[in-house]
């Protein structure tokens, strides 16, 4: 009876440990991005159209522009220089942080990276992005599937 017991213990175990680490995946990587829903440009714009000098220092995140004719946000830096936007196709996107136009418009990062700091990046095992851009593990600490010193 040892035996069995071990045998359906060492089953369940396989089974659950899998389940465990997908859910935790999920978990780090889903809801650390804090997104803004407005960048606060570093130095107020002269070419919005608005009444107001704290109206023309915001730009809605992802707001109609045309690159040739009303380009509100072709290399503007953005929230002290954290962000740096740029027109792509007809919505302004940070090129620092958007996935999908990481460092210029339309380079999409691959399945599982960032863009952190304008790079695709993969924050499964990388120490100065641990699970999301930025997040550094002390020294001699690895990082592994997007945690400091998982075991």
């Amino acid at each position: 009876m040892g035996c069995t017991t071990l045998l359906k213990l060492t089953t369940i175990l396989s089974l659950i440990i899998p389940l465990i680490l997908a859910l935790q995946y999920q978990t780090a990587f889903s809801n650390d991005i804090e997104e803004d829903e407005e960048y606060i440009v570093d130095t107020p714009l002269s070419n919005l159209r608005s009444r107001s000098r704290f109206l023309a220092s915001v730009i809605k995140r992802g707001a109609h522009c045309n690159p040739i004719s009303y380009n509100v946000c072709n290399g503007v830096s953005a929230n002290k220089g954290k962000s740096i936007l740029h027109c792509c196709k007809t919505h302004c996107r940070d090129v620092l942080g958007d996935k999908n136009n990481c460092g210029v418009c339309g380079n999409k990062c691959k399945q599982g990276q960032r863009c952190c700091n304008g790079k695709c990046t993969d924050t499964f095992y990388n120490v100065n992005h641990c699970g999301k851009c930025n997040k550094k593990c002390q020294n001699g600490v690895k990082c592994e599937y997007g945690y400091c010193g998982y075991a």
